[in-house]
């Protein structure tokens, strides 16, 4: 088996570095392809990475992402191309902003603004990560998973998702958490090493970050992934950026659920480094629906 999943993590982690690859049109345009998803919903992660990167695309090299805000505006379709268009916001002395927004026939799917500061010396402090089981002491969504391959569900999970996802209060995979709560600490890295420009690392937590953001509401409410009617979208993604940090080394996502209201809910996540570092912060709002 594991020759099997080290072949799966190739494939998964090579397909989600092709659709990162955008295809340059002009000097502020791009395009991109989509990984293949079940339900033909383009993942909105991978298009927030994808105009994160466009967008960066456009900057000097020594200018480094440190925040972005965006919505989610229209769900994308994963079988088609995504047209990126940045707009060059300001070029200061020390910090630049571009906006970008992700097309799909004409029409905004993603809008976003970034913001990239010069490497500069202030003062600094940091909250301190918590006490919990390290990684290799976590079980992996890609094990828990592996007894079912050959379902379509599965193998998608399997053999397209670049990362490996391990959540120290136990996977929502299948069912709910025994004992509800509103917060959750889950292990995130890339399923190999890669290499890549700090752009494209800090393009991957937004990446990874999807995936989990929300998951406190569910875990907050007694829901899992198999909850019959749920109903759950991102809605906008805020994220900013404090330290290097590689997305194919373990990083700590800290997060919680404050409040849920209105068929919305806010998940809000610290993300360290496994040797405690604080690398990022991200807030997401959301759909939040569940059957009566």
């Amino acid at each position: 088996m594991d020759h099997v999943e080290d072949i799966w993590a190739e494939q998964a982690v090579a397909s989600g570095m092709a659709v990162l690859d955008l295809r340059r049109l002009g000097d502020t345009t791009f395009e991109g392809d989509s990984l293949p998803m079940p339900g033909g919903r383009a993942y909105g992660g991978q298009v927030l990475a994808q105009s994160l990167l466009a967008a960066g695309h456009t900057v000097d090299d020594e200018r480094h992402m440190h925040s972005m805000h965006g919505y989610f505006l229209r769900p994308g379709d994963a079988s088609r191309p995504i047209s990126f268009e940045v707009e060059v916001l300001r070029d200061g002395r020390s910090f630049s902003a571009r906006r970008t927004h992700a097309f799909q026939d004409g029409k905004p799917i993603l809008s976003m603004i970034a913001s990239f500061q010069l490497q500069q010396d202030g003062p600094e402090h940091a909250v301190s990560m918590p006490e919990v089981p390290g990684p290799d002491a976590v079980a992996s969504g890609i094990d828990l998973l592996a007894p079912f391959a050959g379902d379509a569900r599965a193998d998608y999970w399997l053999q397209r998702t670049p990362f490996d996802l391990r959540h120290v209060e136990g996977s929502l995979l299948f069912q709910p958490d025994a004992r509800p709560k509103q917060y959750q600490t889950t292990w995130i890295r890339l399923r190999r090493p890669i290499d890549g420009s700090d752009l494209l690392h800090r393009s991957l937590l937004a990446f990874a970050c999807d995936q989990v953001m929300l998951e406190p509401l569910l875990r907050r409410h007694g829901a899992s992934w198999m909850t019959p009617g749920l109903g759950f979208a991102s809605l906008d993604h805020a994220m900013w950026w404090h330290r290097p940090a590689r997305a194919d080394e373990w990083l700590l996502y800290v997060q919680d659920a404050p409040t849920a209201q209105g068929g919305r809910g806010l998940g809000g996540a610290w993300i360290f480094s496994e040797d405690g570092r604080l690398v990022a912060s991200a807030s997401q709002e959301g759909m939040f629906r569940m059957p009566e």
